[in-house]
C-alpha cells in the first residue's frame, strides 16, 4: 500500500484486486477475501476495504452470497480489463500525450523507440 500516493487509499484497494483478478490469483464464482481479511492483510480500516467492495460490486466484478461473503462473478476479468483500459485511454494516454508535446516527441519516436525494446 502507498499511502503516499495521490491516489485514495480505497481506490488502491480497488487496483490491488484487479491485479489479483489479472493475474488470476482471484478465479471467477469463487470467494474473496472478507473484508475484514483484507483489511488485516492490507493494514487498513475495515471501512475503507469495504468502500472498495462497494465500488467492486456497483461494477458487477463481486457480489454477495448472504452469510458467505464476496463472490468473484464469472466474467469479473473482462470486466476488469474493460474498465483498466477506459482508464488507460482516458488518463494514462492523456498524460502521456502532454509529456510528449512538451519533449516534442512524436508518434514515429514512439513507435521507432517500441520496435527496438
Amino acid at each position: 500500500m502507498e499511502f503516499a500516493s495521490n491516489k485514495p487509499i480505497y481506490q488502491q484497494i480497488v487496483d490491488f484486486c484487479f491485479s489479483r483478478i489479472l493475474q488470476g490469483d482471484w478465479i471467477g464464482e469463487t470467494r474473496v477475501p472478507s473484508v475484514r481479511e483484507l483489511a488485516m492483510e492490507m493494514a487498513v480500516n475495515s471501512h475503507t476495504v469495504l468502500k472498495s467492495y462497494e465500488y467492486l460490486q456497483a461494477q458487477g466484478i463481486i457480489y454477495p452470497k448472504r452469510g458467505l461473503g464476496f463472490f468473484l462473478a464469472a466474467d469479473a476479468r473482462d470486466l476488469v480489463m474493460e474498465l483498466r483500459r477506459e482508464e488507460f485511454y482516458t488518463t494514462t494516454l492523456r498524460e502521456l500525450f502532454s509529456s510528449m508535446d512538451d519533449l516534442g516527441i512524436s508518434i514515429d519516436d514512439i513507435v521507432a523507440h517500441y520496435r527496438t525494446r
